[in-house]
């Protein structure tokens, strides 16, 4: 039997895992539900009963487990303690002693959610090839993951990469879900692009499709664009301007090699990612130009494919 490694990727609905081989081959996968009540408490003592029962229903022999890697939705020190985990119900947790002590095997590594999303793109998905690269991801909000010279970049507390909260307007006066106003998810995300479209929509009067739309969504403003409508079209463009600029900024810190664009809004595919470069060429140094952009590959299993990864290091 080769060699396995277990990635999980927990949400705060559901928690992903999968066995993987030693050169990512995905072997099995599935979900668990996740328990929040009583402040989480069940939830790793549930991930390690399925792992262990899973493990027993493929025959497969613990001793065949190189490692548990874990990404949760909260920042993470040391790769084993969390510092807080709001949408888990979580304060300070030491996952990776939890973990030790509910399988009994040693290398168990945490790492925050979107950094190994990021390091999955890596392995296998968009990114592959490259050793240093942006994730960012353009869904409900916008997150990322930096990963410089093959290591995930997680700062001193974790919290490294939460790009979506860069500011990018100082006039903003609605306050983002982080308490600060103007960030970078305000206007990239899905939900920012339809909230930006609403207000324009409602200080025009120009003719659009989206216009008296009873459930405005974003793939229904990129529809809209790519059918010629020119006002769904304008606000494409404004949010590729602002993810242009805010991405040639990160540039200037980080030197990716590539940027990886994922989450639902990336589903508006090479549309999105060539405005996007447009925008970034107009405002980087000439060393950092023509950067690549490429779309995200794994969708949902990015997290499980990365935190499996995470043992490997």
């Amino acid at each position: 039997m080769d060699k396995i490694c277990v990635g999980v990727d927990i949400g705060g609905t559901s928690v992903k895992i999968g066995f993987f081989t030693e050169n990512g081959e995905n072997l099995h996968k599935w979900e668990i539900a996740t328990r929040k009540e009583n402040g989480g408490v069940y939830i790793l003592p549930d991930v390690a009963n399925s792992i262990l029962e899973t493990l027993d229903d493929k025959d497969m022999d613990i001793d065949d487990v190189i490692g548990i890697g874990i990404g949760v939705p909260g920042p993470v020190v040391h790769d084993e303690v969390v510092v807080e985990c709001v949408n888990l119900g979580w304060g300070r947790t030491d996952v990776v002693s939890i973990m030790r002590s509910l399988t009994g095997i040693d290398n168990i590594k945490a790492e925050n959610d979107a950094n190994v999303a990021a390091l999955g793109e890596m392995w296998k998905g968009g990114g592959q090839g490259y050793n240093s690269l942006v994730l960012v991801t353009l869904g409900t909000g916008v997150g990322g993951g930096i990963i410089s010279d093959g290591k995930i970049l997680t700062g001193s507390n974790g919290a490294a990469g939460e790009i979506g909260h860069i500011t990018v307007n100082f006039n903003e006066s609605v306050a983002c879900n982080c308490g600060k106003k103007g960030c970078l998810e305000q206007y990239a995300s899905a939900t920012g692009v339809v909230n930006e479209t609403k207000k324009a929509l409602a200080a025009s009067n120009a003719e659009s499709v989206l216009r008296g739309k009873e459930h405005l969504s974003a793939k229904a403003i990129f529809d809209a664009a790519k059918h010629g409508d020119a006002f769904a079209s304008q606000m494409v463009e404004n949010l590729c301007e602002i993810l242009g600029k805010t991405l040639a900024h990160i540039a200037h810190v980080v030197d990716p090699q590539v940027f990886v664009i994922g989450g639902g809004v990336s589903k508006a595919g090479q549309m999105l990612t060539d405005r996007i470069l447009a925008y970034y060429n107009d405002n980087v140094m000439l060393a950092l130009k023509d950067r690549d952009f490429r779309l995200a590959k794994l969708g949902n299993d990015a997290g499980i494919y990365g935190s499996a990864r995470l043992i490997l290091e």
